[in-house]
C-alpha cells in the first residue's frame, strides 16, 4: 500500500514538474520569437550618430519587421550588419534609397564633391556626425538584406527616454 502511495506521489511530482517547464519553454519561445521579429534592444556608442545619440552610448529598441516588410525610408535610424565585419552592428541614418542620387563629400580626403547612384535593392547610410563616420561614403550603398532594424525608441538614458523622431 505504501508502494502506491509513493507512486501517486511521483506522479503528481513529475506532473506539475512537466507543467513548469512547459511554461518556461512556451515564455523562452516567445522571448525568441520577439526578440528575433518584433524588436529588441541594442546597445549605440560612439561619435557617427551626434547629436541624435550619446557618445558614452544609448539603449535603443529596434523594429525588426519595418525592413522586412520594405516600411524603411528616407531619415530613417537604422540597425545595419557592417559590410565590412558581419559581427558588428552599426546604428545610421537612411539618407537615400534604391534609384536615388547621392552627392556627398569625405572631409578627410578630399574637398571635392562626388557623385552616386543608389542600385536596387540598397540603400545609402551616413551618420549624423559626418567628420566622425565610417559609413556608405566609405564602402558604398549597403544591401536592403543587412538592415536588421529600425531604431523607434531610446529607452537609456533616462533624460533622454522616448520616441527616436526623424
Amino acid at each position: 500500500m505504501r508502494f502506491v502511495g509513493y507512486i501517486a506521489q511521483w506522479r503528481s511530482a513529475a506532473k506539475e514538474a512537466l507543467e513548469r517547464t512547459a511554461i518556461a519553454v512556451k515564455f523562452l519561445c516567445c522571448l525568441h520569437l520577439t526578440s528575433n521579429y518584433l524588436c529588441s534592444p541594442c546597445h549605440a556608442y560612439g561619435v557617427s550618430m551626434l547629436p541624435t545619440l550619446n557618445v558614452a552610448g544609448d539603449v535603443l529598441l529596434a523594429d525588426h519587421l519595418s525592413p522586412r516588410i520594405g516600411n524603411v525610408g528616407h531619415g530613417d535610424l537604422v540597425l545595419v550588419q557592417s559590410p565590412l565585419n558581419p559581427r558588428i552592428r552599426l546604428t545610421k541614418r537612411v539618407v537615400a534609397m534604391e534609384g536615388d542620387t547621392v552627392t556627398y563629400f569625405d572631409p578627410k580626403h578630399s574637398e571635392a564633391a562626388q557623385v552616386a547612384v543608389v542600385p536596387k535593392g540598397h540603400v545609402w547610410i551616413q551618420g549624423d556626425n559626418v567628420y566622425a563616420s565610417r559609413d556608405s561614403r566609405h564602402f558604398g550603398p549597403v544591401p536592403y538584406g543587412l538592415i536588421q532594424g529600425k531604431v523607434f525608441f531610446r529607452v537609456w538614458p533616462p533624460d533622454s527616454f522616448g520616441l527616436l523622431g526623424q
